[in-house]
C-alpha cells in the first residue's frame, strides 16, 4: 500500500544555519559531481545529472533533487490543483512543493514567505538536505508558471544551488522518463534553519513609497513591473480573488508574464529575446527594480527572465511579496494607488 507523501508540521529540534555553516554547505555542494552551467537547466542536462546523482536516501553525497511546484489559480477553468497534476505526471523521484502550505500562515495574504523555521521545516520533511542541489519545475499544462517563485524562495533563504528546468512540457515531450500515481513517504531530513536574504523582498511600505513618488523630482525612479494580464493591471478585468479590486500601482510598467515565454513550448525565451521583451516595455537596466503580480508567484517569472537576461543588477532586483492582494486592501481611497486606464484617458 503507497502512501501520498503530503507536507506536514514537524516536531523536530531544527539547527540554526550560520554563516559559517552556510559557506561550509555551499562549499561541499560546489563539489557535487554535477553542476549546471546556468539557472535555466535544460530537460537533458536534468536527465544527464539525475543519473549521475540520483535523489538516493543513502548517498551521503550531494544529490540532484526534482521538485515539483505546479500550483493553479484558485480561479483555474478546469479545477486543477497542483498536487492532481503531480500524481498524474511526474518525473521519477521527485518531491512536491505545496505553494499553498509553505506560507506565512499569519499573515491574511496569500503565498507569503514562511519564517526561516518554518521553511527549514518544510525542507526537512521534504527530505532535502542543504547541500543538495534542488531543479524547480512546472507542470505540462503550464510550462512555467509557478516554479520561478519556489526557486526565489529557496535562493531567499540561502539554499546554495537552485534551479528552475525549462521546462518540463518539453521534458514529456522529449521522451524522458516520468511516473505516476501516489508516492512514497521521503525519509526525512534535519534542513538547519537559514537567514532569509531581505535585500530581495520588497516590503509594502518600500513599493507604496515608490508609488507615492513617483514623477517627482528627485525621486529614485525606481520601476514596477506588474505580471499579470493587461486586463487586470488595467481595471478592465476582473482579479481572480472575490471582492479585490483590479488595476495598478502608478508607473507600474505591464508585463504580463507569458510575454517572456515562448508561446508554444511555454519555456523561457532565448537571451536575447528576453532582453528585448524588456527593452520595448521601457525598463531601464540602470535603475532599480520590483517584480509584482498578484500574489507573488507570477513575479518570479519575470525576476527569473532578468536574471536569465542578465538586464538590471541583482543588487537592486526584488519581488514584492504581497504584490497586488496586499496592495489593494492595504492602500487608503485617499492616497489615489490604485489607478486605472481609464482614469488615465480622462
Amino acid at each position: 500500500m503507497v502512501s501520498l507523501f503530503i507536507l506536514r508540521p514537524l516536531r523536530v529540534s531544527l539547527p540554526r544555519c550560520g554563516s559559517q555553516q552556510i559557506r561550509q554547505s555551499a562549499a561541499k555542494a560546489a563539489g557535487a559531481r554535477r553542476s549546471f552551467s546556468s539557472y535555466l537547466v535544460t530537460p537533458q542536462e536534468l536527465a544527464d545529472a539525475l543519473k549521475k546523482a540520483p535523489p538516493s536516501p543513502i548517498s551521503s553525497e550531494p544529490r540532484v533533487i526534482p521538485l515539483c511546484a505546479s500550483w493553479f489559480l484558485p480561479n483555474d477553468p478546469e479545477g486543477r490543483t497542483g498536487i492532481d497534476v503531480f500524481r498524474e505526471k511526474r518525473i521519477p523521484k521527485a518531491r512536491f512543493f505545496d505553494l499553498d502550505k509553505v506560507i506565512d500562515k499569519h499573515s491574511e495574504y496569500p503565498h507569503m514567505l514562511p519564517n526561516p523555521k518554518s521553511f527549514a521545516a518544510a525542507m526537512s520533511e521534504l527530505g532535502i538536505r542543504h547541500e543538495d542541489t534542488v531543479v524547480v519545475y512546472d507542470s505540462k499544462e503550464l510550462g512555467i508558471f509557478s516554479a520561478p517563485r519556489v526557486g526565489w524562495t529557496l535562493k531567499t533563504f540561502g539554499h546554495p544551488r537552485v534551479h528552475i528546468l525549462n521546462n518540463f512540457r518539453l521534458w514529456v515531450e522529449q521522451g524522458l522518463p516520468t511516473e505516476s500515481g501516489n508516492v512514497w513517504t521521503v525519509e526525512c531530513g534535519t534542513y538547519p534553519i537559514p537567514e532569509m536574504d531581505e535585500s530581495k523582498v520588497a516590503h509594502f511600505e518600500d513599493v507604496r513609497e515608490v508609488a507615492l513618488d513617483y514623477n517627482k523630482e528627485g525621486a529614485e525612479g525606481v520601476q514596477i513591473l506588474d505580471a499579470r494580464s493587461y486586463g487586470r493591471w488595467a481595471g478592465k478585468d476582473p482579479e481572480p480573488r472575490p471582492g479585490l479590486s483590479s488595476g495598478h500601482m502608478p508607473g507600474s510598467i505591464n508585463i504580463p508574464f507569458d510575454a517572456v515565454l515562448d508561446p508554444q513550448t511555454k519555456a523561457f525565451l532565448p537571451v536575447d529575446k528576453l532582453k528585448q521583451v524588456f527593452k520595448e516595455k521601457g525598463v531601464d537596466p540602470t535603475k532599480p527594480i520590483i517584480s509584482s503580480c498578484g500574489t507573488g508567484v507570477t513575479a518570479c517569472v519575470l525576476e527569473t527572465a532578468l536574471n536569465e537576461a542578465q538586464y538590471g543588477s541583482p543588487e537592486t532586483r526584488k519581488v514584492y511579496d504581497g504584490s497586488w492582494t496586499e496592495w489593494a486592501q492595504r492602500v487608503k481611497p485617499s492616497d489615489s494607488l490604485i489607478r486605472t486606464v481609464e482614469q488615465q484617458s480622462e
